[in-house]
């Protein structure tokens, strides 16, 4: 029909494959064409097993309903997404992907290299804080997901997450609704839950999902849990409680009774994340829930729930505002539209501006699609090249022949010039090696300077960093530095006269007359004993260990500082943080260092010492002018 336009939108989920093909109508709105789904079991859920089974389910899908569309949108399985809400303090919004990068470092339980993250601002609060989502997928799932399209002949566009692609699609559906709305998305392994009020949206996840029911049920029956899965949901219910009576099937009486048990786990997860909303995040309480996942419309679940909550329960419906085309059969769409939500809030990335727009697909499979993209044209210029030298070659063999007939009758004249460029480049030599000699003589020189501009920059940054806050919260912070070595150098004190070597490294009088410390941060140092960490020398007399020497290099491109400062998170809890971020911009915006992700920026973590009411941080110094010793 519109094969060539059409895109096809996938929700890989933890128990089921969902596919649905949609166009762009002539009103710039979605069309649904067709659509698929594909119940995964209980392997769906396992990462041994799942990614041959949804290779299976794919390959199937795409035969049996033979979809037309070469480009496709995902939606990763909740249970591998991770996802927070951060709230940040109001900052300069240069500065606000470098504060979020290092909550990033803080907050995904994995290393940042081994995956792809993103984030969206969702607003601000009254108070000015940022509200920040920030999802997280480990990059070899986006690799099995890449495989999984590609193996079908499908071009991956980009990888949404399942709050997210709810998100826009509740808001698509539903954003005329006043007051405070939830809904309530009840997966095979997790649900999620997503609060939406006056253009704000909050989100939560649940490790809480259908699959318990299938699990305990099969257990407490010995039974298989794909026989118990069908039972499930053939026969299963919520049972209602009170005086209701049991069921005369033993198997369907021991179902519901497991249903209202992970129902009621579920219920008193979701009221505590209505009570979060309501007493951290400002919100009021929902005036109407909406349910949606697979396993919503098992019976009586929409009258727990709102017995539970005591408002009104219905199912979302994602195609309230999108077109079916006629080849659709509307009645069976219905009996699964509330599973759907997914598909249809990544199909709405194509078409629209989004609420909320993630994309999760690492530069390494960019790069390989756009190679992939320009095969054909490497292939086409290729073959051009190939009969265009086999054309030259032609050309060139005849001129050749008239070139070396040339060159013989001038032979003598071009041995007369080779001695003559001989001379010459003996003259050049000489004049290069005189002006080494120069040049390094005038480095020598110039470097008389180096480390008195390296301290006095290190000092204004510390005085700038202290006025900054001393004028944004009203305290008189001290921050000095402790210990200055170039990175990754080790101290230890057993080295030899012969191993030792220069180390760009400062006594306590060195560091005051460059002002790196005052008489009252020497005070401060002393007490915390850093008299022999921090220097070289401490007390009049004493004879500093030798450090061990280094590898042996003449050139010095990063040092680490270890700084320490007096502590006000007492007075400001986030006190320390800014004094630190502030010291990080006012290194960063000096042009002896080097700014950006990949230069100066502060590593590791705050260490506090409670005794002295100070506390310790290294910042990585990336010099732009490397020092040679």
């Amino acid at each position: 029909m519109l094969g060539s336009k059409s895109f096809l939108c996938i929700d890989f989920g933890a128990g089921t494959l969902k596919l649905a093909e949609f166009d762009v109508n002539e009103a710039g709105s979605l069309r649904l064409l067709r659509y698929a789904l594909r119940p995964l079991g209980l392997a769906g859920a396992q990462e041994a097993a799942r990614d041959g089974v949804v290779q299976r389910a794919m390959q199937e899908l795409m035969a049996s309903k033979a979809f037309t569309a070469k480009s496709c949108n995902v939606c990763a399985a909740g249970f591998q997404v991770f996802s927070k809400f951060l709230k940040l303090p109001p900052v300069d919004s240069s500065k606000i992907t470098q504060i979020i990068t290092y909550e990033a470092q803080q907050n995904v339980p994995f290393p940042l290299e081994e995956v792809v993250w993103d984030y969206q601002i969702l607003g601000t609060m009254p108070s000015g804080e940022l509200e920040v989502l920030l999802v997280a997928l480990k990059s070899d799932i986006v690799e099995k997901l890449f495989k999984a399209t590609e193996g079908n002949g499908l071009r991956l566009e980009l990888v949404d997450a399942s709050p997210a692609a709810l998100c826009n699609a509740f808001r698509y559906n539903y954003g005329d609704l006043e007051g405070c709305s939830m809904l309530l998305d009840i997966g095979a392994k997790t649900s999620n839950v997503l609060i939406f009020e006056k253009g704000k949206v909050f989100c939560r996840s649940i490790n809480i999902g259908a699959n318990s029911i299938t699990q305990d049920f099969a257990a407490e029956v010995k039974m298989p849990f794909v026989e118990a899965e069908k039972f499930k949901i053939s026969d299963g219910f919520v049972s209602l409680g009170g005086a209701y009576e049991d069921p005369d099937n033993p198997k369907q009486a021991a179902i519901s009774k497991i249903a209202r048990q992970v129902m009621t786990r579920l219920h008193i997860q979701v009221n505590q994340t209505i009570q979060f909303y309501r007493s951290q995040q400002g919100g009021s309480a929902p005036q109407r829930v909406f349910l949606a996942g697979g396993a919503s419309i098992m019976p009586y679940t929409a009258q727990f729930f709102a017995e539970k909550l005591n408002v009104p329960v219905d199912y979302f419906n994602p195609f309230r505002n999108i077109q079916i085309d006629p080849s659709v059969n509307v009645e069976e769409l219905a009996k699964v539209a509330h599973a759907l939500g997914e598909v249809v809030g990544v199909g709405l990335r194509t078409p629209a501006q989004c609420p909320v727009e993630l994309n999760l697909i690492p530069k390494a499979i960019l790069k390989r699609q756009q190679l992939n993209q320009k095969k054909p044209y490497f292939v086409a210029a290729a073959l051009s090249l190939i009969l265009v030298v086999f054309m030259m070659g032609l050309f060139y063999d005849k001129l050749a022949r008239v070139k070396q007939a040339a060159i013989e009758n001038r032979q003598g004249q071009v041995t007369d010039w080779q001695n003559k460029e001989q001379r010459f480049n003996a003259a050049l030599a000489a004049r290069k090696e005189a002006q080494r000699v120069v040049d390094q003589y005038t480095e020598w020189a110039g470097g008389r300077y180096v480390w008195p501009d390296l301290l006095a920059g290190i000092r204004a940054a510390l005085t700038s960093a202290e006025q900054t806050i001393r004028d944004a919260l009203n305290v008189r912070p001290s921050v000095w530095v402790e210990k200055m070595a170039p990175e990754g150098q080790r101290v230890t004190e057993e080295t030899t006269e012969e191993e030792s070597a220069p180390r760009p490294r400062m006594d306590l009088a060195m560091m005051m007359r460059y002002g790196l410390l005052n008489p009252e941060q020497m005070k401060a140092l002393q007490s915390v004993g850093t008299g022999g960490g921090g220097a070289d020398s401490g007390a009049e007399g004493e004879t500093a260990p030798k450090p061990k020497a280094q590898t042996n290099t003449n050139t010095i491109h990063t040092l680490t500082l270890t700084c320490r400062a007096i502590s006000f998170q007492k007075v400001v809890s986030t006190a320390d943080s800014q004094l630190v971020f502030a010291l990080e911009r006012e290194l960063q915006n000096n042009p002896l260092f080097v700014g950006g992700t990949n230069g100066t920026k502060v590593t590791g973590q705050m260490e506090h010492d409670e005794n002295t009411g100070t506390f310790r941080f290294e910042v990585k110094l990336k010099l732009a002018q490397p020092i040679s010793l």
